[in-house]
């Protein structure tokens, strides 16, 4: 059977296949005077859309039963909008009443003298046993997570507190290797050879040369500052690098780059004891900060005035501080350059806590722009803790001398890759005005601020920095747990400055690989000292 319309809507042809057909323009009834055909299309159309909705109604009333829900009630909680669901007053009445008891509990004291759960499983079974009113209920809630947080602040201001002891004591195997290239330096010529030979000792003063300057106390550290700074140079013949070290690491330094060639790079390996310019008169800060005996004790492990209250960032910032390597003479040595290489005009400085994983001659082209120090700035970056850095993290602005002359939202920079211009650098009173502060911040009884070196170097260098990319130095790989891998793959410079340094076992584990793979793991010397690579 066929049913044919009109466009008009007024002829309307039902056939069968047989060929029977019937119009109905010719059969007019007297119903068609009072009701059109349009109408009655329309009035088809609207019954064929509401029918499915019927059914479903009519099948969601069968199966919840009327007992459970109306039929509206059921209808909107499946496929309805919010408003054609009926709230149960009740229950709604019952939650707010208890964010109500929440809210008061914060403002009320605890009572003494009440045994607090120690975890979630005693809450309930207490809960449950007493049958406490909302208000109980809610004191006790807030008793039991106060002193979960209590407990959860006192085991990670012991973990910091660990790590800083295992940050600043030396690893056995570092150690045994100091030890034994000490030993073969007194008993090898080979590893008393002169560094460089003296047929390439003019190149240490070549201005044409690439110059890195590393002090250092750390053999294994600055054997991988060494090996990764000469594998990422796309030249490494023009590549020296100048070891500064203290007396008693010296032959042991020695003897490791005496028997480890760095291949066509120049290498000179100098103890501070052989610099004729390192005199108590030109360094005379340094020297009354190391004689001081209170000082020696507040940097060699004495913790007792410390607050215990800190936040745990806070308080291992302040333990980091405490470190024995903020009065030592190496460094300090930075400070120092232009007068220690009279004869350079631009020197690359890298701290022994570092890996080179690009080439970085370019950092020769950098147009300093008579500034003194090309240096990453820490106060803008992706990562929202190491790189939020201002004056205000590192000095004390509640002492009048600092809160008159500094501005706390002043953008800092980091050590541990800089670009040096020592000629403009000699133009300066940078010297002068880091002793100055120096002094000052040991008449005021280490009140200015409570890192190190860094908070000087900011005074002194203010008004000489030139901010290069961020991408040359990458910082925070030995506190930040979270560093971001592919940023650090990408990096010219990474470093690991922090108490998690790589050849500590508080190193973080994911990051250690780009550290241990310049490792020489099958050297005789660090085989025997047991060095091991980390699994």
């Amino acid at each position: 059977m066929q049913i044919r319309l009109s466009p008009s809507m007024r002829s309307i042809t039902i056939s069968s296949n047989n060929g029977f057909g019937l119009d109905l323009t010719k059969v007019k009834g007297a119903a068609a005077r009072h009701v059109s055909y349009r109408t009655l299309f329309y009035t088809v159309l609207a019954l064929a859309c509401l029918l499915p909705f019927v059914f479903i109604l009519t099948a969601i009333m069968t199966l919840e039963g009327f007992n459970k829900c109306s039929s509206l009630d059921c209808l909107g909680r499946r496929l309805g909008p919010s408003f054609l669901v009926r709230v149960d007053d009740g229950s709604t009445r019952v939650v707010k009443d208890l964010y109500k008891m929440l809210d008061r509990a914060k403002s009320e004291e605890v009572p003494s003298g009440w045994k607090i759960p120690d975890s979630y499983h005693e809450f309930v079974a207490d809960v449950k046993s007493n049958k406490y009113d909302a208000k109980t209920f809610a004191l006790r809630l807030k008793a039991m997570m106060d002193n979960m947080d209590k407990e959860i602040k006192k085991a990670r201001l012991a973990e910091q507190l660990h790590k800083h002891y295992a940050a600043i004591s030396l690893p056995k195997g570092i150690y045994c290797l100091s030890l034994r290239l000490t030993d073969e330096y007194s008993s090898n010529a080979h590893a008393r050879r002169q560094l460089p030979p003296p047929e390439k000792v003019p190149l240490l003063t070549d201005n044409s040369r690439h110059h890195f300057v590393l002090p250092t106390d750390n053999i294994l550290a600055a054997s991988v500052v060494a090996t990764s700074l000469v594998k990422a140079s796309l030249n490494p013949s023009k590549v020296v690098l100048h070891i500064i070290t203290d007396k008693k690491t010296y032959p042991g330094m020695h003897s490791w780059f005496a028997l480890n060639s760095l291949g066509s790079a120049i290498v000179e390996v100098k103890g501070v004891h052989q610099f004729d310019w390192l005199t108590r008169e030109n360094v005379p800060v340094i020297e009354a900060m190391e004689s001081q005996r209170d000082l020696r004790s507040r940097y060699h492990g004495d913790i007792s005035g410390m607050d215990k209250e800190d936040n745990p960032r806070v308080f291992s910032s302040k333990l980091q501080a405490r470190s024995p390597k903020y009065i030592s003479l190496l460094n300090h040595i930075r400070i120092y350059l232009p007068e220690l290489f009279p004869a350079l005009n631009k020197v690359v400085f890298l701290d022994d806590d570092v890996v080179v994983q690009q080439d970085l001659a370019p950092l020769w082209d950098i147009d300093l722009s008579g500034k003194v120090n090309g240096a990453v700035e820490t106060c803008r970056g992706e990562d929202s803790w190491v790189m939020s850095k201002r004056f205000r993290n590192y000095f004390n602005f509640s002492h009048p001398l600092i809160n008159n002359k500094f501005d706390p939202k002043e953008c800092a920079w980091a050590y541990g890759m800089n670009v040096f211009d020592l000629s403009a650098w000699r133009k300066t009173n940078i010297r002068e005005t880091f002793h100055y502060w120096i002094r000052e911040n040991l008449k005021s009884n280490f009140t200015l601020w409570k890192l190190g070196t860094l908070p000087p170097a900011l005074i002194a260098f203010r008004g000489h920095i030139h901010p290069i990319d961020a991408s040359w130095h990458m910082l925070g790989l030995g506190y930040q747990e979270k560093t971001d891998l592919s940023s650090v793959r990408k990096a010219a410079v990474i470093h690991y400055n922090g108490q998690s340094k790589p050849w500590l076992d508080i190193a973080f584990h994911h990051l250690q690989p780009f550290w241990t793979k310049h490792v020489n793991y099958s050297n005789e010397f660090i085989r025997n000292c047991h060095i091991l690579e980390p699994r």
